[in-house]
């Protein structure tokens, strides 16, 4: 129950708003907010339950009500949100990234040390093995790859998985949360202009979104109390427990495309969310409704797009991978430092913990549901070929 201030607290307040039967001017926020001020009421103390009419919602008391019905309160409810097991993220290959050159490749380890070339591997900027031995003689250190095949320590960089989880969502999520995808300033205001910068964040914090504003053509959102952020710094996750239509079952996995952001939904509850990458221009990642068709422990990836093959790639035993669109699918990306943001040829690229914890869940026959809500990406079926890693 909201309690009154006492009248020696009270009093002079009392006084200021209302002598000799005269009415005080009301202030701005009153004025603003068409507040009818009753000089006889005590205001409302801050944080405290009221009978409406009781007393006066004004200064702070007005300022968290205003919050409230935002979403904002003090102190906030913590997000329902948990990592998955770190020993989702314990990948049983060691990587290698490999020169842009033509690789010469080996038989057997006699012919790396004596020459014998059985083979090359072609020119690639995106050009990784997984190796299965190493040994160190007298003619240099040569690596054992997937596909059996000697290749000199010349042309081989060592490389650890770039580790990053999700969450787990462990009860209903009434505000919209996000990553943070890069370093950057929040401001004082939508915009640049007329506003200063608030506090510095660091690619993985976590914000929550309160509303979202056009300021200059730019999209921002807030995420605390006079304080906003740019779009294109965040990848926000919303929950929506409605199905995609033609899902029937109360199990999907979610991608947005313009927030990076995927979402898996069991019994029509959010219960997983990460960063991912889909497909940049012109190799989309094609919006619709699908199902996994095919899962891979682990598997190589390899092709080109362009009919000079200048974009060439070659990644051994990519882990975790669900086919669900011709050659689209959901896969670990040991070669991605910063999903969050389009870097592929089609598929839908996560951190190979999230891909572990994804394929854990999912049978074949899942639906898969891509949409971009800012309707940038080609939705016509004619645009798209059979996609890529």
């Amino acid at each position: 129950m909201k309690r009154r201030l006492p009248l020696w607290v009270a009093a002079p307040l009392i006084f200021t708003l209302a002598f000799g039967g005269v009415t005080a001017p009301q202030p701005a926020y009153a004025q603003s907010k068409q507040i009818s001020i009753n000089p006889d009421q005590a205001i409302c103390l801050p944080g405290a339950d009221s009978a409406p009419g009781s007393c006066m919602l004004a200064g702070p008391s007005q300022r968290l009500s205003e919050l409230a019905a935002m979403g904002i309160t003090f102190p906030e409810d913590p997000l329902p949100l948990a990592h998955p097991p770190y020993e989702l993220s314990h990948i049983h290959f060691a990587y290698a990234l490999l020169d842009n050159a033509e690789i010469p490749v080996y038989a057997s380890l006699q012919d790396a040390i004596d020459g014998k070339q059985s083979g090359t591997l072609p020119k690639s900027k995106l050009k990784y093995i997984s190796y299965y031995d190493r040994e160190v003689t007298d003619r240099g250190t040569f690596y054992l790859n997937s596909k059996g095949q000697w290749l000199s320590g010349e042309y081989v960089s060592r490389v650890s998985v770039p580790y990053l989880q999700g969450y787990l969502v462990k009860g209903p999520l009434y505000t919209t949360f996000a990553w943070v995808k890069q370093e950057c300033q929040s401001q004082t205001a939508p915009g640049y202009l007329g506003a200063t910068p608030r506090k510095d964040y660091q690619r993985m914090d976590v914000v929550r979104v309160y509303d979202t504003k056009i300021a200059d053509n730019v999209e921002w959102d807030m995420i605390g109390p006079d304080e906003w952020i740019e779009h294109r710094f965040i990848g926000k996750v919303t929950a929506n427990t409605t199905p995609p239509q033609g899902v029937t079952n109360g199990r999907w996995i979610e991608v947005n495309l313009y927030e990076q952001t995927l979402m898996v939904y069991d019994n029509q509850k959010l219960i997983f969310a990460t960063l991912v990458a889909t497909g940049s221009d012109p190799f989309y990642t094609q919006p619709g409704l699908f199902k996994v068709y095919k899962k891979l422990e682990h598997d190589p990836m390899y092709g080109a797009f362009k009919a000079d093959r200048s974009d060439y790639y070659y990644l051994e035993d990519v882990p975790y991978i669900m086919y669900y669109d011709k050659a689209r699918a959901l896969h670990g990306s040991y070669w991605n430092t910063m999903l969050g943001y389009p870097a592929s040829h089609g598929c839908v690229n996560l951190s190979a913990a999230d891909a572990h914890w994804l394929f854990d869940w999912a049978k074949d026959g899942e639906w898969v549901y891509v949409w971009d809500p800012s309707g940038m990406t080609p939705t016509d079926p004619a645009y798209y070929g059979p996609g890529g890693v």
